[in-house]
Parts: structure tokens; sequence; C-alpha cells
């Protein structure tokens, strides 16, 4: 299921939604233009890798300010066009709302603490991993977390393909983003005891996901109630 748009109205431009989707870009663009070597440094000095983060705890190789430094840096490097085409699209779909209900700046730190403790939880469950990790998905799951909160009910525009055909329908929110959630909470299961495998961060995702939702339940409970399209 691929999401088009989400049918819930902004009160507000979302610029710090747009700052981040920029600060992607423009990191983005710097790491592609590098020489093939100069980019592989690149990657491997600011993502995330678990070994790193056990390397320094130990004293061993790596300072704790190099190691931990990772867990802010890689929420801003991606992996090829697809993936950091995907993750800026749902960050523009559902980034707004969510940036509504807690303001601008309170948004931004939302934002930094969901990737921080995503990041946080890729590394207990891949503890020793010489695997990079990297990608805004681990922050933009904390975004999905929040808006499966305050907007339940509201409809997302969503494509569906059924082997050759593909039509749209108008997907409840806690369905869409429900179902998102599950995939990767099962996918993140049976990667468990896979250190070694590259693909996809999910335990960042489900980590994210659920600081996110519990950040939007506190916010939403101490005085931040949303209004949906039902």
């Amino acid at each position: 299921m691929i999401p088009l748009k989400d049918l819930n109205p902004q009160r507000s431009f979302p610029i710090v939604t747009l700052l981040l989707i920029v600060a992607n870009v423009v990191v983005f663009v710097h790491q592609i233009t590098l020489p093939p070597t100069a980019a592989d440094a690149f990657i491997k000095t600011y993502a995330l890798t678990p070994s790193h983060i056990q390397l320094a705890l130990e004293g061993h190789r790596y300072t704790p300010l190099e190691a931990f430094l990772t867990l802010f840096t890689c929420m801003f490097l991606h992996g090829g066009f697809l993936h950091i085409i995907g993750n800026m699209w749902f960050l523009w779909i559902f980034g707004g709302n969510v940036e509504d209900q807690f303001g601008h700046i309170g948004y931004l730190l939302f934002y930094l603490v969901c990737g921080l403790g995503s990041g946080v939880t890729q590394v207990l469950f891949s503890w020793g991993s010489r695997v990079p990790s990297l990608g805004a998905s681990g922050a933009i799951a904390g975004v999905l977390g929040a808006y499966i909160v305050f907007f339940p009910r509201a409809r997302i525009l969503t494509l569906i393909p059924l082997l050759i055909i593909f039509f749209t329908a108008r997907i409840p929110a806690w369905i869409f983003i429900g179902f998102w959630f599950l995939m990767n909470f099962l996918s993140g299961v049976s990667s468990l005891g896979m250190r070694s495998a590259g693909g996809v961060a999910w335990w960042a995702h489900v980590g994210g996901f659920l600081l996110g939702v519990l950040m939007a339940t506190i916010a939403k409970f101490a005085g931040r109630p949303a209004t949906a399209v039902g």
C-alpha cells in the first residue's frame, strides 16, 4: 500500500517538516556527489553501527562521543534514491498534521527524540552488529505513531496494487498505520539473531513508532486534543 495523501486538513504550513526534508536532501546530494572511496568513508563515519557503540563502552577504538554522535547523524543519511524518496514522502504526508499538534519547535524536538530513541532500540536489538544503520525512517516511524494517536479516524488516500491492477481507497489511519506497524514488528521478530545480515532496520521502526505513540499520548492527555476528519 502506498499513501498518496492524508485527507485531514492542516491548520498551518508545515515549515519544520519541509526544512527536515530539505536537510535530508542536502545531505543526500552531498553523499552521492562524493567519490566512491570518500562516500564509503562518509557512511562508515556517520551511520549508526552497533559494534562501534559496544567498543566505545568497552573503551576500545572509538570514543563515546564518536560512537553516540552517530545516533543523531544517521538520521540524515540514506542508502539510495528509493530510500530517501520513500522516507521523505511519508514524512511529507504525515508530518504536517503532527506538527500542528506539537507546534513547530515541539515537533522538531519530538522528531529528534524519536530518531534518537529508534537508534537506541536498533542498537539494543542488534548488539555487536557491524552492519551500519542509516535513514530517517526511525524518526518518521515516530511521526506515524503520533499520527495514529491524534488522528486514528483520519482517512489516507492509498494506492493499492493487486497483481497488475492498481486502485485507490480511503483507508482509516488506524488501519493503514496499524498494518504498517504490524509488518515492521513481525519483520523485526524474524530478524532476531541475524546480526550480520543487512537490510531494513526493523527495530528502529518499532522503537521510533512506540516512542512516538507514548509522547503523543502524553501530549494529548496534557491538553492538546486533536480534531480529525472521520
